[in-house]
This record gives structure tokens, sequence and C-alpha cells, in this order.
């Protein structure tokens, strides 16, 4: 695929989802998005759709995402991550990819929002619930993200 002005980390299957997708709803990257051990399969059985990123991290694609995908400036985060379990708090586990992923978020919105952190069985719920989940080969730990789809006002639509 091969288009002016579109990353080419974006295949047509994820933009098709992209635009496809309206306000409000959510993409799990694993992109939710999903990291290499998120169940994408099993989330996806009866629920969102399944595209494959694979060998791709987050970061990369969050950044290509984030080109073309308004996020959610009606919520208090238009993008979430996997809590940590109380074992990994109390071993004082840093998960330094989050930065990264926050300022990739920071940079596209007027106002700085921190991510959402929601606990392990509830993002797993709400994955299910997603528009998509698309499978990545990130690999950091608490690497998994969800994105909330936003609106383009009328004025900054492309004629």
């Amino acid at each position: 695929m091969v288009l002016k002005g579109i990353p080419a980390v974006l295949s047509p299957e994820l933009l098709y989802a992209l635009a496809k997708m309206g306000h409000g709803d959510e993409l799990a990257l694993f992109s939710v998005l999903a990291d290499v051990n998120f169940p994408v399969s099993s989330v996806c059985g009866h629920g969102p759709k399944e595209i494959r990123a694979d060998g791709l991290g987050i970061p990369l694609l969050l950044e290509a995402i984030l080109k073309l995908f308004p996020l959610d400036t009606f919520v208090s985060s238009p993008a979430a991550v996997m809590a940590l379990v109380e074992a990994d708090v109390r071993s004082g586990l840093e998960v330094p990819i989050w930065g990264r992923y926050s300022h990739l978020v920071n940079q596209v919105l007027q106002e700085p929002k921190s991510l959402e952190q929601v606990e392990i069985s509830a993002f797993y719920q709400r994955a299910k619930k997603a528009f998509a989940v698309v499978a990545t080969g990130e690999t950091s730990h608490y690497g998994n993200l969800i994105l909330k789809k936003g609106i383009i006002p009328a004025d900054q639509l492309t004629k």
C-alpha cells in the first residue's frame, strides 16, 4: 500500500477500521493496542475486530495512528493502560513505556491528560467491547493501550 501522507506502518485493514470508528469507539492496541502477551484471539472471538500488526512496537504504531485518529477530548483521559497488579506495585515495578505513550498522546491534545489506569480484569472486559484490537509485537511489560476516538470538527474536515 502506497499513499501520500499515510504512514507506511498502517495496514489497509487498520486504516479501514480507523475510518469506520465513530466518536467514543475504542481501539485496543496490543493496539486495543495489544502487547505480544495479550490474548487477542480470545478477546476478539465474539467481539471486536482482530487486526494483526505483528513485529511492530506500539509507540511506532501510536505515532502513525495519531496522525489520522482524533482523540476524545470530552473524557478525562482518551488513553488507558492496564494497571499494575498488587504484586508489581509492591515490588516497585516501573513501566517506562507509559511515559512514551503519554508523551505521544499529549503531543496531539490541546491540554495534557494522564493515562487512565484500568484494573486488569476491567481492562480485558473493556477490550472485549472495543471496536478493534490490534495485535502488535510490543514486548514491554504492561504495554497494552486503549484509545478512545474523538470527533473532527466540521471546519477541519478535508473537502
